[in-house]
């Protein structure tokens, strides 16, 4: 089915598929789209300018915008209740334990077996911000989380070439929350190729070590003298194949880096630079830690935009994030959300050029 498409006089334009798929078209005075759908409120494309002034997608997904629909890998997804790991499915609040969906290796993952990057959300426009507003409903004990939780996810496009993020939510009752978005980046524009020529820097002096099951052994330890670091800028492929315990467990980078100077305020988090094409991306967040993923466990049986075939490390993924298992964990920041209160996330995916 062709969609049928409106323009409008803002920079928003949206389009209606079959299966009630709607994509929306944010865009700047710079040359740089992003596309939201209102499925899994993702994040599907983002097209922005190389140091020659040539455009191109940076995010892994698919060509057909109705492929997101039930899609592998949580390509763009916004994730949630819980993004990232809970050991077991298993955690207590106010002295009651509660059993959630696990889904990987015997533990939840990024919410379970239909979290909410597989879900329609509802979406309003607002013109003034040049922002796509999702808003999603939660009901008590889905996937075994106790509390109805209402949520919103906005997309918005500043003229500086910002992809700003915001997530709120509230609660009837106790419960834990982390939101994040999952999506992809391969800065070249070219997904045929892989991100080890990428160079990253990550404000962490600290990661969170983990066991063979992607699982937080719970200590915090200094990156200092390991394949981890990145605290100054260097090639991603220069230490992923280096044998170490916590890259061999993982295929390459799959950890939650403690972000230095957390206090609850939008600090720069992360930078990416592809030197092929010039395009050069900040991560900047409140949230107290982002966890680095090389695309290890994209296996090549995936179809992907220009027909590519999505073979381990042609993508990365930065999620900011509260620590996995936080649950479990007493001496990780608190994820837990009280009725009275009102959780709130900003990301921003700040794009420019050298």
């Amino acid at each position: 089915m062709n969609p049928t498409t409106k323009t409008r006089k803002t920079k928003i334009s949206s389009a209606r598929f079959e299966n009630n798929l709607v994509s929306y078209v944010l865009s700047n005075n710079r040359g740089m789209s992003i596309t939201v759908l209102n499925y899994g409120a993702t994040l599907a494309r983002i097209e922005v300018p190389d140091r020659q002034g040539n455009a191109a997608d940076v995010l892994l997904g698919h060509e057909k915008l109705k492929n997101f629909i039930g899609g592998r890998f949580y390509l763009g997804g916004t994730i949630g209740r819980y993004a990232n790991r809970i050991k077991a499915g298993r955690f207590k609040l106010d002295g009651k334990e509660y059993q959630v969906t696990v889904n990987s290796k015997g533990n939840m993952l990024h919410g379970g077996t239909v979290g909410f990057d597989k879900k329609f959300w509802e979406a309003s426009i607002d013109e003034a911000k040049n922002a796509v507003e999702f808003s999603l409903i939660s009901p008590d004990g889905e996937e075994g989380f106790p509390g109805t939780m209402e949520i919103k996810a906005a997309y918005e496009l500043s003229d500086d070439n910002e992809v700003r993020i915001r997530y709120r939510a509230t609660t009837d009752k106790t419960t834990v929350v982390n939101l994040t978005n999952h999506a992809y980046f391969n800065l070249t524009g070219n997904p045929a190729g892989s991100i080890l020529d990428h160079i990253l820097m990550i404000n962490a002096e600290k990661f969170t070590p983990t066991d063979g099951a992607s699982i937080p052994t719970g200590e915090i330890e200094n990156v200092a003298g390991t394949p981890m670091d990145f605290t100054t800028p260097a090639k991603i492929g220069a230490r992923i194949d280096d044998d170490d315990i916590q890259l061999r467990q993982s295929k390459g980078y799959d950890h939650n880096y403690v972000l230095n100077d957390f206090n609850g305020s939008v600090r720069t988090a992360a930078t990416v630079y592809d030197p092929s094409c010039g395009r050069l991306m900040e991560v900047l967040t409140d949230q107290p830690g982002v966890q680095f993923y090389s695309g290890n466990n994209l296996d090549g049986a995936m179809q992907g935009k220009k027909g590519i075939y999505y073979q381990p490390r042609a993508g990365l993924c930065l999620e900011c994030q509260h620590f996995p298992n936080s649950p479990n964990e007493k001496k990780f920041p608190s994820a837990v959300l009280e009725p009275a209160s009102v959780y709130t996330q900003n990301t921003v995916y700040k794009f420019s050029v050298k």
